[in-house]
């Protein structure tokens, strides 16, 4: 696929954690120039020590440079944007977002640039900050964009092939249909993931749970995984995506529900039927790699 984005072109981050730093890290290997924006020096530096960025700097004025800019802040930052911040973006630039509720963003941000385009790259490690960023983070993986009737087609269009040349998967969606499904699939296992871990800090007598802390292994480590990821942001997806959260946490009560009640009753083929078909369940939900 020929990109309409040229490499000689320059390409902003508005923050280097986990998502910005890892953008970073892939687009100059792709051969664009970017340029990185951090809140501290301190951080700055940390993000040049790991070349996150060609040009890592607090000045927002360097964005002038850029025809297209990732803005990888904290969603409660995503939503309340500096009035400098704003003023920095080229109005004939390209922007985009990584955030994890598309609704309140995409209300927010059409309003504050013409050319925005609201897109969410599904993926993520528990690591957060300007060390978490790594190379690959976004290969076959999805990356669900929401545009509306207010969108730029041809701002949408660069996003797409710039999605592409990462090595993602590139879906549409509705905002507010892409933001019930991650409730489900995405925010919902986080407090799941929380809630055992919780368990454990608070309902386990001593010396279980220095045995259980001896023995647990990939399996724990595979459903913990992401209720040890960065607490900020697990507040931040509860608050903004709170309706959809809700709703799920009561199909998921209903389910622990039955699961009690077979085990009170030993009623153990009823119980198997349920991990039958979760057993084939979970197979549509594994992705493939597709390149």
């Amino acid at each position: 696929m020929e990109l309409k984005t040229k490499p000689s072109e320059n390409i902003g981050i508005v923050g280097l954690g986990l998502i910005g730093g890892s953008l970073g890290l892939d687009l100059q290997k792709l051969g664009y120039t970017v340029y990185g924006i951090t809140h501290r020096e301190k951080t700055a530096q940390k993000a040049r020590e790991r070349k996150l960025a060609q040009i890592v700097s607090t000045d927002l004025s360097v964005l002038k440079h850029c025809s297209l800019i990732y803005i990888a802040l904290p969603l409660e930052q995503l939503l309340n944007p500096s009035s400098v911040l704003i003023n920095a973006i080229p109005r004939n630039a390209v922007v985009t977002d990584v955030g994890s509720v598309k609704v309140p963003i995409l209300n927010t941000w059409n309003k504050l640039h013409p050319r925005f385009v609201a897109s969410h790259p599904m993926t993520g490690t528990e690591e957060s900050g300007v060390n978490a960023g790594q190379h690959n983070l976004f290969k076959n993986k999805p990356w669900v964009v929401t545009p509306n009737k207010e969108t730029d087609k041809k701002a949408l269009e660069i996003v797409r092939q710039i999605t592409f040349s990462l090595g993602s998967q590139w879906i549409s969606s509705e905002a507010q249909i892409h933001d019930e499904a991650v409730g489900l699939i995405s925010h919902l296992p986080v407090l799941i993931s929380a809630a055992l871990l919780n368990t454990l800090s608070t309902d386990v007598k001593p010396s279980l749970y220095s045995l259980a802390k001896s023995i647990a292994s990939s399996g724990f480590a595979d459903t913990s995984r992401v209720g040890g990821g960065n607490p900020e942001l697990g507040v931040s997806m509860a608050k903004l995506n709170k309706k959809n959260i809700e709703k799920h946490l009561a199909s998921y009560r209903h389910s622990l529900d039955l699961f009690e009640k077979y085990l009170l009753e030993e009623n153990w083929s009823e119980l198997e039927k349920i991990l039958v078909n979760t057993q084939e369940e979970r197979q549509n939900f594994i992705l493939k790699p597709t390149n």
